[in-house]
């Protein structure tokens, strides 16, 4: 089948949304045809490209995006999960964290200082803030990624650095941008809830004519928190496309995207004891409940706390496919950003919440700026060598990334810090409102003190550059036995410094370390049909010591507390895993089934205090079900189950810490199930209905142990942080006016569950959102 002529009208058309305006010229005079018809493949000279057919609307992908991985999922020996557009759509998901809800097996981590607060995604126990990528480059910082201009998200399970190099000891996140494509059409989205939710959406795709392609994307957003006193967020986003060689063999795509965040963030709710104030000698400790604290309860100051993001990214791809099947592609990309913020975080540090009913309001602070510039060359093909079929990718890569911050401080040449913690035996203890009440908090005070950013010479600053080469082979040798292979060497250079004192008169001493890494991954596929596998695989990962340039978890970073960067050891993770695929209903839906072992040698853990403990050998094993796709043409699901115990196996000789992190303990940020479900059904042609469930089990912030006293006596005393266990249930539904116009309505936590999703070592956890209902009317024309 053809494509039919395009019908234009010469007279421009405007639209604006928000603070979002854009120009485009040449839309047809009709509503776009129906999206399901499948349209034959272009021919480009001589290769043939060909789109896996899936019913509109569905939850259902074929493979991934990246040339790395060399076979379709069913054919892919790993546990992979693909959140398609629809199910963002669906479930209201406006950020990164959002999105990742719908996948069990992960869980946000929460920032501090140190680690700086933004997107932190633990997956299957291991913090992935350094392993996530935008169109399959590193995206380097702590930010809060939206969702405006993301196509697909791509969550890989199990150790992978093979494919994407540092990091990615749990797993990786590929996000998947929107690019011009051959369709003409505008969709805009302008949604109303409650906690003065507001949200404009826009995006415009307009095939200039057959050999360019534009496309643009921008959001406005402004919400409160439901359930939370104070605490709100603004953010707009503008992302632009253009394609030159929207049909021919090559192409040249050019990305930019600017995000601009605003907010007054979730002070969080303190855990209500320490090691001095336990009664035994052996205690978990979950944040104050409601019995002694309002839901809504905010221990912030609203005249100080505040946080910025701005994030710009640019990118420029080339790809050019040959007559003989092979497909080149290099694309380069710069990101800068700089993230601003004071926010309190309720201190537990002195027993203020047990003891005196009391918080300390502890002011945590960054200033920072963080650049990357990122090149890579990816070559993909298939070719025969006597009676095996290869489907092969080679990559090399380059990388440059370097970052800086400090913090503010109430005087700069004294080096004068802002409260940290605070004795608060009552609500008014301290000066300039240093303490509140844990029932009744008062964000309002009238805070008048001095905020200057600390000199140039105390601030944090690291740089790495990486050289990567990678090969991945898929050998078919019968129709029923394949072979997945993949190799990968990376020589990192790091290096760091802490900055000195602000009355130091010596200047800044740097530390530099070098490492070379050789990952691989390989894996045997059965297929007792060709629409399903059974596959073995095991692969490596590697985090070499700085790698996190202060942007996530820094139990791995040089200028570590305590810890000589001599004795700095790259953590090694090693992951096994079996299991079957099978794809059903005319492969429009997708099951998995498997069972995986992840194991980390020279494993550390990062402390509340900003030391680092080292616990010898962690070990997380676990069974995996997932399913995603069309049941019926009219019935899309997408979810699964994640049991997942993790435990400490021994511990290392000299380890600090090993009262806490002994044998057989569980570890942070690991739960031990996890549940999610998503489903729409089309009750009838207009009509669609929806709904989700989300069950975690209990997650572990962290232990600390210490002297303390149990009936008049000194003993060593443990604590451990957790959050307990939950269910959310959200819901859906949306009616077609017509071809052009929808009505949408979500309502998030739809029984207004009081629940925590992230949990930090010490002092607090983070508060979810209440119910959020939120009315939409989607246009697309």
């Amino acid at each position: 089948m053809t494509d039919q002529p395009r019908q234009r009208t010469n007279a421009p058309r405007f639209l604006a949304l928000g603070c979002v305006g854009a120009f485009a010229s040449s839309f047809p005079a009709h509503a776009q045809a129906d999206q399901s018809e499948p349209k034959s493949p272009p021919d480009l000279g001589g290769v043939t490209v060909t789109d896996t057919v899936v019913t509109e609307g569905s939850y259902r992908t074929d493979r991934l995006d990246s040339p790395k991985y060399t076979a379709p999922l069913v054919d892919t020996p790993r546990s992979v999960t693909v959140i398609p557009q629809q199910l963002i759509k669906d479930t209201a998901s406006t950020t990164l964290a959002e999105a990742l809800r719908t996948v069990p097996g992960i869980t946000m981590g929460a920032g501090e200082g140190g680690n700086p607060i933004g997107d932190r995604p633990f997956i299957r126990g291991f913090d992935s803030s350094n392993s996530t990528y935008i169109d399959g480059v590193r995206d380097l910082a702590a930010q809060v990624r939206e969702t405006f201009d993301v196509d697909t998200i791509e969550v890989v399970k199990g150790s992978d650095s093979v494919t994407n190099g540092s990091g990615n000891a749990g797993g990786s996140i590929n996000i998947v941008s929107k690019k011009p494509t051959s369709d003409r059409f505008i969709e805009a989205d302008g949604s109303f809830g409650s906690a003065n939710y507001q949200r404009g959406t826009i995006d415009i795709n307009e095939p200039i004519n057959d050999l360019i392609g534009v496309r643009l994307n921008g959001m406005y957003h402004h919400q409160d928190i439901a359930g939370r006193d104070d605490v709100w967020q603004k953010r707009w986003g503008i992302a632009p496309s253009v394609k030159i060689g929207m049909t021919g063999p090559t192409s040249l795509t050019f990305d930019y995207y600017h995000l601009h965040s605003n907010e007054l963030p979730d002070s969080g709710i303190p855990y209500e004891t320490v090691l001095a104030n336990q009664p035994t000698a052996n205690a978990q400790t979950a944040p104050a409940t409601t019995a002694v604290r309002p839901r809504g309860a905010f221990y912030g100051l609203v005249d100080r706390d505040f946080r910025t993001i701005d994030t710009s990214e640019a990118s420029v791809r080339f790809e050019h496919a040959f007559d003989n099947g092979f497909k080149l592609r290099n694309t380069a990309s710069f990101t800068h950003v700089t993230q601003d913020y004071i926010w309190t975080q309720p201190d537990d540090s002195k027993g203020n919440v047990f003891t005196y009913g009391t918080v300390g309001r502890r002011a945590l602070s960054r200033y920072s700026t963080e650049t990357g510039l990122v090149d890579q060359t990816d070559l993909a093909g298939k070719f025969d060598t006597g009676g095996l079929h290869h489907s092969i990718a080679a990559s090399l890569e380059y990388s440059a990334q370097q970052s800086s911050y400090g913090t503010y401080v109430a005087n700069a040449a004294a080096g004068t810090t802002l409260p940290l913690s605070i004795a608060c035996p009552t609500p008014t203890s301290g000066t300039n409102f240093n303490c509140t009440s844990l029932s009744n908090p008062t964000p309002n005070d009238p805070w008048t003190g001095t905020i200057q950013q600390s000199l140039p010479k105390t601030r944090v600053r690291s740089h790495s550059s990486t050289y990567s080469a990678a090969a991945y082979d898929t050998i078919t040798v019968t129709d029923w036995l394949l072979f997945n292979l993949g190799g990968r060497y990376d020589h990192y250079d790091t290096s760091a410094t802490a900055g000195v004192a602000a009355t130091s008169t010596l200047n800044p001493s740097w530390i530099n370390k070098k490492d070379n890494i050789w990952t691989y991954s390989a894996g045997v596929v059965l297929k007792p049909r060709p629409n399903g596998s059974v596959y073995f695989s095991t692969g490596t990962a590697a985090v070499p010591p700085g790698s996190f340039l202060a942007q996530g978890s820094e139990d791995n970073a040089l200028t570590t507390v305590g810890i000589s960067p001599n004795d700095l050891k790259v953590q090694k993770t090693t992951s096994y895993e079996v299991g079957t695929k099978w794809n059903l209903f005319d492969d429009q839906l997708a099951l998995t089934l498997d069972a995986f072992q992840t194991k980390t040698s020279n494993a550390r853990v990062a402390n509340g205090d900003g030391t680092v403990s080292y616990v010898g050998t962690k070990r997380v094993r676990g069974i995996e079900l997932s399913y995603n796709g069309n049941v019926t043409e009219k019935w899309s699901v997408f979810g699964g189950f994640v049991y997942m115990p993790s435990k400490i196996l021994s511990t290392s000789p000299g380890a600090t810490a090993t009262t806490v992190y002994t044998v057989g303990k569980p570890f942070p940020n690991t739960p031990k199930y996890s549940f999610t479900t998503y489903t729409n059904y089309k009750i009838t042609p207009k009509l669609t209905l929806g709904g989700g469930a989300i069950y975690m089990a209990k997650v572990y912030g962290g232990f600390s142990s210490g002297p303390g006293l149990v009936n008049g006596v000194t003993v060593n005393k443990t604590r451990a942080t957790y959050v307990p266990d939950y269910w959310r249930f959200d819901a859906n539904a949306s009616y077609a006016l017509n071809k052009i116009v929808t009505l949408k309505l979500d309502a998030l936590n739809l029984t207004n569950k009081l629940y925590y999703d992230e949990a930090y070592a010490t002092h607090y956890a983070h508060q979810a959102a209440g119910r959020t209902v939120i009315g939409t009317i989607a246009v697309r024309y």
